[in-house]
């Protein structure tokens, strides 16, 4: 699998132009999942910044899973909440 997360955290967007920089070798692109297994599977946090830390062709091809796996977490993180309140 590969998983990333947006390199530019809320509230840091003045550090912008160096992350870039120091991150720009790390992105989720078309090269780094050729070298994969086929059946590799591209998960992303969210907000994702495409053409950052993912191209836009990585994001749309593994969007279903990306989607899928933001979804997953929210109903997760309602059932926490849920089981803490009781």
């Amino acid at each position: 699998r590969d998983y990333t997360d947006t390199w530019i955290s809320m509230g840091k967007e003045s550090e912008s132009a160096q992350r870039i920089s120091l991150l720009k070798n790390y992105q989720i692109n078309k090269e780094l999942v050729s070298l994969a297994n086929k059946d590799v599977m591209v998960l992303h946090c969210l907000p994702a910044y495409r053409g950052k830390e993912i191209t836009e062709e990585i994001f749309e091809q593994f969007a279903g899973n990306i989607f899928d796996q933001a979804e997953n977490r929210l109903h997760t993180q309602k059932a926490i909440m849920d089981w803490m309140t009781d």
